[in-house]
């Protein structure tokens, strides 16, 4: 009798010891426990896991938010814990009374776990169980309960008789006619996912009706929302139903009131325009997409001239060319001058991309002058994302016109009173040299390279580095050695001490680049002659060069020339020297 008891006391212990956590007043400590639910669910075993654990659980949901998070998480993962996809409906109390919580994230997801657990239900039982639990949501008394209802829908209607589809569509038209905007929000969000679910002719009969009067609704962020339902619907629909039952709502969606809906049309442009197909994107949206580029607020036009390039691109082929001379550059070129900045810089980022598919000759003739322009403009984000996708132009002009035309602005920028500027054209500089090649860029732009290691501004100094580092791989180390080197090894010998730590910091990247001759015949005489430098900053650079350049350099020069120096550097006044020198003995010793 007594081990009876015994093991009775010890299959309570689990629950015994999650009530204690779960009463904590650490609420961490409460997290924890929800976090080992699973655990003690499998201690406990299913059946009392059913009986026992879940009704406990259902009864304790009065928690902190983060608290009911955890809980709404963890009843997602329970299926197994509680007998399988048979017993499968008894999770569904807890995640019931998550979904009408005040607080939004706890909500989201407990339906997110149910739309997890509802994949599990036999389709016997989610008539049984999953279906009440919707329509409980759906007419529940606060908005809570009916916004969570929203998510639910399109994960049981496939797989549910055709009296209970009707049911369910009946109750979300009863969602999307709510009394209170966060529910009729809901819908409006969910309607897409919807309408992928329903057969065809409801689609038709049913949902657009709904749809038509959430792109109606008073409030803005509904009808902002439908906005995205019509890219859905239109790709489900024949090309004749979407000029009649989705074309006069998108019009009237790009004539809104509100800049936020019109906003969501441009954003949405691209993707609606491959919903509805080629001759209604000729006939509709081009005249639509004119107007979004015309738009009162900048906002809405920033977000259509980001789609310029893709709009463009997603034309009928045929009629291509004539649809965007006509129609869509002159927009182009109005935003150009766009006063607002954020316009200019959205367009200039997409373009370039214009190029390939206009061609060389209206390359040339009609875009050029307006990159030109960009490349003046006097924000530097626009002139950045001009410099940042002259690639794709270079490949339909050639070298020759893009070094007429567009060059000499890049000079100008390379020399800008705005450091960040500076540094954007630095960065793009070996990408640039690849295209124009080691002649050219010789003539040009060499000159440039070597001006930016005695820039004022450290980031500048130390971009231009990195920069003929890249470009020695790119053109090898005898142009290095004719070209760049000579002009490096010069600046140990000026008077401001900061050009000659520059000559050092070029130094330990060329070396790297150079290899092992070249490093010690040309480079290394010099670090070794600045060890004697009078600013102690120039002599711990000498040292660390030394370290850094110590493992490409033969055994031999290093005990003959290298160590000596190190060794007297080891011995210098200046702490900060001491200390680097001894840095570099130790790490080429080691070596």
């Amino acid at each position: 009798m007594a081990s009876s008891d015994t093991s009775q006391d010890d299959s309570m212990y689990p629950i015994a010891v999650l009530i204690d956590e779960l009463k904590n007043e650490d609420v961490q400590l409460r997290l924890n426990s929800i976090k080992k639910l699973s655990t003690i669910a499998l201690a406990l075993g299913v059946e009392r896991t059913r009986s026992e654990l879940l009704p406990f659980l259902t009864e304790t949901l009065f928690d902190e938010d983060e608290v009911l998070l955890a809980f709404a998480e963890q009843f997602g993962h329970l299926t197994n814990l509680v007998g399988g996809p048979e017993y499968v409906h008894c999770l569904l109390p807890p995640l019931e009374s998550l979904a009408t919580m005040e607080e939004t994230v706890v909500r989201d997801k407990a339906v997110e776990s149910l739309r997890l657990i509802s994949a599990q239900h036999s389709t016997e039982d989610l008539e049984e169980y999953f279906v009440p639990l919707v329509k409980r949501l759906a007419t529940g008394d606060w908005f809570t309960s009916r916004t969570s209802a929203v998510g639910l829908f399109s994960v049981c209607y496939p797989r549910v008789s055709p009296a209970v589809k009707e049911e369910l569509r009946a109750y979300f038209r009863n969602l999307c006619q709510d009394d209170t905007p966060m529910v009729r929000r809901a819908a409006a969000s969910k309607l897409d996912e919807f309408a992928k679910v329903v057969e065809i002719q409801y689609l038709i009969s049913d949902l657009i009706p709904m749809f038509v009067n959430l792109a109606q609704d008073e409030q803005d962020s509904v009808r902002l929302l439908a906005v995205e339902a019509c890219v859905s619907i239109a790709s489900l629909l024949q090309q004749e139903d979407v000029e009649q039952l989705v074309m006069p709502t998108l019009r009237q969606c790009t004539n809104d009131t509100s800049w936020r809906v019109r906003y969501m049309v441009a954003d949405k442009f691209v993707e609606l325009q491959k919903a509805v197909g080629p001759e209604i994107t000729k006939q509709d949206l081009v005249p639509t997409f004119q107007a979004l580029l015309k738009d009162t607020e900048a906002e809405v036009r920033a977000a259509a001239a980001n789609k310029v390039k893709d709009f463009c691109q997603n034309l009928d082929a045929w009629n291509l060319e004539s649809l965007i001379m006509t129609n869509i550059l002159p927009c182009v070129k109005e935003l150009v001058a766009d006063p607002n900045q954020h316009v200019k810089s959205a367009l200039a980022s997409v373009i370039m991309g214009l190029s390939p598919i206009l061609g060389k000759q209206n390359t040339i003739e009609h875009l050029l002058p307006l990159f030109l322009n960009q490349l003046k403009d006097e924000c530097p984000e626009v002139r950045l994302n001009i410099i940042s996708n002259l690639d794709c132009v270079n490949e339909v002009i050639g070298i020759q016109q893009l070094s007429q035309s567009l060059l000499p602005a890049i000079v100008q920028l390379a020399e800008d009173s705005k450091w960040r500027v500076r540094l954007a054209i630095i960065e793009y500089m070996p990408l640039l040299a690849g295209q124009l090649g080691v002649e050219f860029f010789n003539e040009q732009l060499n000159s440039l390279c070597m001006k930016w290691l005695v820039d004022h501004v450290y980031a500048i100094r130390e971009a231009a580095t990195l920069n003929l580092k890249k470009l020695v791989e790119k053109f090898g180390a005898e142009w290095a050695q004719s070209t760049v080197i000579p002009k490096v090894l010069a600046m140990s010998r000026d008077t401001n001490y900061l050009h000659r730590m520059t000559c050092l910091f070029s130094l330990n990247v060329l070396a790297e680049a150079c290899g092992p001759e070249i490093t010690t015949r040309l480079m290394l005489p010099t670090v070794l002659g600045m060890a004697n430098d009078s600013v102690a900053n120039v002599r711990f650079n000498v040292a660390k060069t030394l370290q850094k350049i110590g493992p490409i350099l033969d055994p031999g020069v290093i005990q003959s020339q290298v160590k000596p120096v190190l060794d007297t550097l080891n011995t210098d006044t200046d702490v900060d020297v001491k200390y680097y020198a001894s840095e570099a003995i130790v790490s080429i010793a080691g070596e």
